[in-house]
């Protein structure tokens, strides 16, 4: 028999919800729609012009003098101690970008991410060398997390940092770098002390042209920056320390979790930008005698995609506002708006190419280029994000009593001997 109301848990034990209620105001909706027209008007250009899977150093200067790189760094144009900007307003920018140009979404994000760490935990000395410089447009950074062996795995890295002098020499390689080989230089994940896991691992800020330090970009199906790095005794010292050593992947850490809202809006773009595509042609193109959009099969999909859409977009603003009052449930959301968006985007794409026919399937057209870009997000810390999601079920106790199904605390069956630690842990959490 089902369970009556006497099985229900006690309402008065319930929690609030883990989300309220989010919309962009008017100030933020006129700044998207101020980013989108500069985007078309200005970038998109810039960025079809440049090397497929290259740094484009044209675009990001563009983006420096309209002043969109300002915005990453509050703060920084007026002299002073520069911040981090906030989540949404990244979310709202890199969406924007994205829904007209997904390259200068992309190049305007890896500028933001690829500073976190120097932003953060860097020296007095590395920020005034190289923020400015990022800000404007004249310095790409760079961050080596992924290794050949280790790709999401951050607790098994091995490129070493072995002691030399007053420094160490740094020996290996990284694997799928944004902006490798042409960044000007790179946050670097090391091991400093061997066999002891997460806490064995430094971060150091080494510049580009660094002796023993070469790379070679990466032909992808969709034309990102990325690349390979080669570090052959590149020499390094406590200057270039970023934290304290041993404290890398806090580093890791809290750059990979900083960027799972902004990824999520990322994907959100793409999908707006795929939406307004399949609802301009079904508005044009007639089959038998009435244009596509008013065939019952086509507007209902249409409002399918209309709805994953904006679905995906309020939970990325929601974990965006989450992320910038520090909400307990902040890393949980984020992850989840990031699989939902990226996912949504997906279908939409997808449905987006279907409503077309083979004309999206044609080399440059639109929905060819988005169909092999919504990939790649999809496979960007796929892994870690169900992690970090499931983490966030086990460990909260409101989750577990909530769930439709799940057994009551009280009733849990005894736990066996726990599990041990996993090392790569740090960098879901």
């Amino acid at each position: 028999m089902p369970p009556g109301p006497a099985a229900r848990h006690d309402p008065a034990a319930r929690q609030e919800p883990a989300v309220t209620v989010f919309t962009l105001g008017p100030e933020q909706r006129a700044l998207s729609l101020e980013v989108r027209e500069l985007a078309a008007r200005e970038l998109r250009p810039i960025a079809e012009n440049g090397a497929a899977g290259r740094v484009n150093r044209e675009l990001i200067k563009a983006m420096g003098r309209f002043g969109l790189l300002d915005r990453l760094f509050p703060g920084l144009a007026a002299g002073h101690q520069p911040r981090l900007v906030s989540a949404t307003e990244f979310c709202l920018l890199w969406e924007s970008l994205a829904t007209e140009s997904t390259q200068a979404g992309a190049a305007f994000a890896l500028q933001g991410t690829g500073s976190y760490p120097l932003l953060e935990f860097g020296q007095p000395e590395q920020a005034q060398r190289w923020l400015p410089a990022v800000a404007a447009g004249e310095a790409v950074p760079g961050v080596t997390l992924s290794e050949p062996d280790a790709v999401t795995d951050a607790g098994a890295l091995q490129l070493t940092a072995q002691p030399e002098g007053d420094g160490w020499l740094l020996s290996g390689e990284k694997a799928w770098i944004p902006n490798a080989p042409d960044a000007d230089f790179y946050t670097v994940f090391a091991r400093t002390t061997p066999g002891q896991g997460p806490e064995g691992v430094t971060a150091f800020l080494v510049p580009a042209i660094r002796p023993g330090l070469s790379g070679e970009s990466v032909d992808m199906v969709s034309p990102h920056s990325l690349g390979t790095l080669t570090f052959d005794s590149v020499p390094v010292t406590g200057d270039d320390l970023l934290g304290t050593p041993g404290q890398g992947l806090e580093v890791a850490a809290r750059t990979v979790a900083a960027t799972r809202p902004s990824v999520g809006a990322c994907a959100v773009g793409i999908a707006q930008a795929a939406l307004e595509a399949a609802i301009a042609y079904t508005g044009t193109q007639v089959t038998a005698g009435k244009p596509l959009r008013e065939h019952q099969t086509v507007v209902h999909l249409l409002a399918d995609m209309a709805t994953r859409t904006e679905a995906a977009r309020v939970l990325v603003y929601t974990a965006a506002a989450a992320a910038d009052t520090a909400a307990s449930t902040a890393a949980v959301l984020a992850a989840m708006a990031k699989l939902l968006a990226t996912e949504s985007a997906q279908f939409v794409v997808d449905s987006a190419v279907q409503v077309h026919g083979a004309p999206a399937l044609q080399r440059g057209h639109l929905l060819e280029h988005l169909t092999r870009e919504v990939r790649a997000w999809r496979v960007y810390d796929a892994c870690d994000t169900r992690s970090v999601i499931a983490d966030g079920l086990r460990d909260s106790e409101s989750y577990r009593t909530e769930l439709p199904g799940t057994v009551p605390p009280e009733s849990d069956p005894p736990q066996g001997e726990p599990e041990p630690e996993d090392p790569g842990a740090a960098t879901r959490r």
